[in-house]
């Protein structure tokens, strides 16, 4: 098991390049590979994930 997954068909924010995001649910971050922006994950209910 990876701690890691890449999230396909969706685009960067910056760059818009796409299939360089992924997840990590751990550190409840998505982040792009290619100029590193990042962004918390919170569920529906306010959570962090």
């Amino acid at each position: 098991m990876t701690l890691a997954h890449f999230l396909d068909g969706l685009r960067c924010s910056v760059y818009h390049t796409l299939n360089t995001l992924w997840l990590d649910p751990a550190r409840a971050l998505v982040e792009c590979r290619e100029c590193g922006q990042s962004a918390h994950v919170t569920t529906d209910d306010g959570r962090t994930a």
